[in-house]
């Protein structure tokens, strides 16, 4: 078995030996009985002659043929989100861009796609007044539907910035949500994941912010296909999904506890619209294909070995999670390279590394340990280790 000498916190090193069994990645046995989707990450030009801090370019090629890769797995896609680099590197020409490429790109498969739809072109330190921040969603909204594209709405900082009151929430999502042509999926993303969005609905106490938010789907039931919530905290999840309407599913957004509120209980259960399907794909796909046949222990068997590894990429500070995501892309060989939009590959220090390289293994998701572990010892050499 392939062997690595590897940097503890101290600097140490201490050998460490490939142990895992890979998942392999092949479609689904049968249909999902939970709608799934997976938010994808994006793959720079690392030779594009761009300054990192004005974002940089895409590798179209390498981007979309990663979501032909999950689409093969049975994962839907959630693009142009937070996974993408949205709002962190990814601007929305390019979003737009994106969102158009993957629906021609998928055009002859049967999974869903779902597109972010937000306000980031504007400013959110230009922004003045509610108007401002409604007329930016309208104008993202039509651009999406007019390619064709369903929608999720996402959490906006301009809005956050201009809101006074929850009662200015209502006005815009109301107005929002009457342009849409098909029903939409919500997103409510915590400030652990984007600081701006602090206070969100209009206030910092988080019950009375799901209050609004059911509120919301009340006043426009018929709009809303689900919400998403990324709150990292599982029973608000919970009390959430329990208040709302029949037609409205919950997507889990829960990194730290997926497993669990995917299966669900005597009550109900969340659907899955989560970044950390893109990194343990593989092991997605085989444990949603269990839970389907009946078999709701060999999915929990499947998935826990999986949530060290997303509590560890998911750590704070959260909104930095993309960089282990795509550090596991690339020990993967689903890219050539290790390089970001706007040099987030930075982002993350070296223990961090080193730790997604051990749990990725010993949750089966190094698809192949040899190339693995090949990148693994030019990472580290790039901080002065001979592993």
């Amino acid at each position: 078995m392939t062997e690595l000498k590897l940097p503890g916190a101290d600097g140490r090193l201490t050998p460490y030996r490939l142990q895992g069994t890979p998942w392999s990645a092949q479609a689904p046995a049968c249909a999902f009985n939970r709608v799934v989707f997976s938010a994808a990450h994006v793959v720079a030009d690392p030779f594009a002659d761009v300054a990192p801090s004005s974002g940089g370019k895409i590798d179209w090629e390498a981007t979309l043929q990663y979501r032909r890769y999950l689409a093969e797995l049975g994962l839907g896609i959630a693009e142009a989100m937070d996974t993408a680099q949205r709002g962190m590197g990814l601007s929305w020409t390019d979003s737009l861009t994106l969102i158009r490429e993957t629906q021609k790109a998928l055009s002859g498969t049967n999974v869903p796609i779902y597109s972010g739809c937000g306000t980031d072109h504007l400013d959110p330190a230009t922004v003045r007044t509610l108007d401002d921040v409604t007329a930016a969603y309208l104008e993202q909204v039509d651009a999406i539907q007019q390619s064709g594209g369903r929608l999720i709405l996402m959490a906006s900082r301009a809005l956050a910035r201009v809101a006074k009151t929850p009662d200015d929430y209502l006005k815009v999502y109301r107005t929002v949500l009457a342009r849409a042509e098909h029903p939409v999926v919500l997103h409510w993303l915590g400030s652990m994941f984007d600081p701006a969005l602090a206070g969100y609905w209009g206030t910092d106490d988080l019950t009375a912010a799901r209050d609004i938010a059911l509120q919301v789907i009340a006043e426009s039931t018929s709009k809303v296909d689900g919400i998403k919530i990324s709150l990292l905290d599982k029973q608000r999840e919970i009390d959430m999904r329990r208040m709302l309407p029949a037609s409205v599913k919950m997507y889990t957004g829960d990194d730290f506890n997926y497993p669990e509120l995917i299966a669900g209980d005597e009550v109900g259960y969340s659907h899955a619209l989560l970044g950390i399907f893109d990194a343990i794909a593989p092991a997605a796909s085989h444990a949603l294909a269990a839970l389907a046949q009946g078999d709701k222990q060999r999915f929990l068997d499947i998935l826990e070995p999986t949530v060290p590894l997303s509590r560890r990429i998911f750590g704070a500070p959260t909104q930095f999670y993309k960089t282990g995501v795509v550090f596991l892309a690339w020990l993967n060989g689903h890219q050539s390279h290790f390089v970001m939009l706007a040099g987030h590959q930075a982002m993350r220090p070296l223990p961090y590394f080193v730790d997604i390289y051990k749990m990725a293994d010993q949750a089966g998701l190094l698809r192949d340990p040899e190339l693995a572990a090949s990148r693994m010892r030019q990472f580290l050499a790039l901080y002065g280790v001979q592993a």
